[in-house]
């Protein structure tokens, strides 16, 4: 199917559509589902099939051709515009879709809770009450026979409610601190509560340990190609602070409508989980389907990559 070729995923689809091995009649987007596919095999480590980064995005090739290949040719280095991009700065918020797609590979649903639509939004002791994100992991849908997440709360086996602080940087032992510490307040609530960080100094590793021990939160260290993001040190359980979390609902209505739909998502009958798991989807936040999409949006938003700091 590949030839002795490096062949983008648009280019993978052509050639089955030439053989015809496929028939797509009730795909809606092909391209899309190659390229997860491919991305799919790159991490389960299939040895069959290997990638390489061009100026035009990734491009696939058998691994059997690869002394066949002109690699150097394909991975020329990008054009001057591109190499500027590290030179730009990037938004917090640009990495919540990074952390939800991470999350979702993880079958974690998540939503951005956006603080400034809160009650009382100008407070600044605000930041120390919400989380920058929420999620909930569904361990076993089958148990639905009751009719609010108040009475399913005992079946421990059902779900768990996570909150994530994300952070751009922490370079510093103070900045850990302060991070860390705002980790601890905004997910008070929840049964896990996770520390996000696109960049951590390795020189914190010890101290993140010991709060880590002493406070349970967890750490995830967030990579720009968000499915090699990484648990540094994982988040201990606790129960669940309804108290919290209905002073949070009172105050902001994406929190509210989370917990309202993941309550659907947990009472639905069998008949309409279905249709009940896709409008949950639909309101949570979007995430990635394939590699070349997220390419495209760390060098649209200027968050940096391997490839793009070793050029210059």
């Amino acid at each position: 199917m590949f030839d002795k070729l490096g062949l983008k995923h648009v280019e993978v689809l052509n050639k089955i559509d030439e053989k015809n091995y496929i028939n797509w009649e009730n795909a809606k987007t092909p391209s899309d589902t190659i390229g997860a596919q491919l991305g799919h095999f790159i991490r389960q480590n299939d040895t069959r099939v290997k990638r390489v980064k061009g100026k035009k995005g990734f491009e696939y090739y058998l691994s059997k051709y690869e002394s066949e290949l002109n690699l150097s040719k394909i991975t020329e280095k990008e054009t001057e515009s591109k190499k500027a991009a590290k030179y730009k700065t990037f938004q917090e918020r640009d990495l919540h879709k990074l952390l939800s797609s991470y999350l979702k590979n993880q079958n974690t649903y998540s939503k951005t809770i956006y603080h400034e639509k809160s009650a009382n939004s100008k407070d600044s002791h605000q930041k120390w009450i919400h989380p920058d994100m929420i999620g909930i992991n569904f361990l076993n849908l089958q148990n639905k026979s009751s009719n609010a997440l108040m009475k399913v709360i005992n079946k421990s086996d059902a779900f768990n409610l996570i909150s994530y602080e994300l952070k751009k940087e922490i370079k510093s032992d103070y900045e850990l601190k302060q991070c860390f510490f705002q980790a601890v307040s905004n997910s008070s609530w929840a049964n896990y509560g996770y520390l996000v960080a696109f960049d951590i100094s390795k020189n914190l590793m010890d101290e993140m340990e010991r709060l880590n021990r002493s406070f349970g939160i967890g750490v995830i260290e967030l990579q720009a190609n968000p499915f090699e993001s990484k648990i540094l040190f994982a988040s201990k359980f606790k129960e669940l602070d309804f108290k919290t979390i209905d002073k949070l609902c009172e105050i902001n209505k994406d929190f509210e409508k989370f917990i309202e739909k993941s309550e659907m998502m947990l009472v639905a009958d069998d008949r309409y989980i279905d249709a009940t798991r896709m409008e949950f989807g639909k309101f949570c936040d979007e995430y990635f389907k394939t590699d070349s999409e997220i390419q495209k949006y760390c060098i649209d938003n200027n968050i940096p990559t391997e490839e793009n700091e070793t050029m210059g």
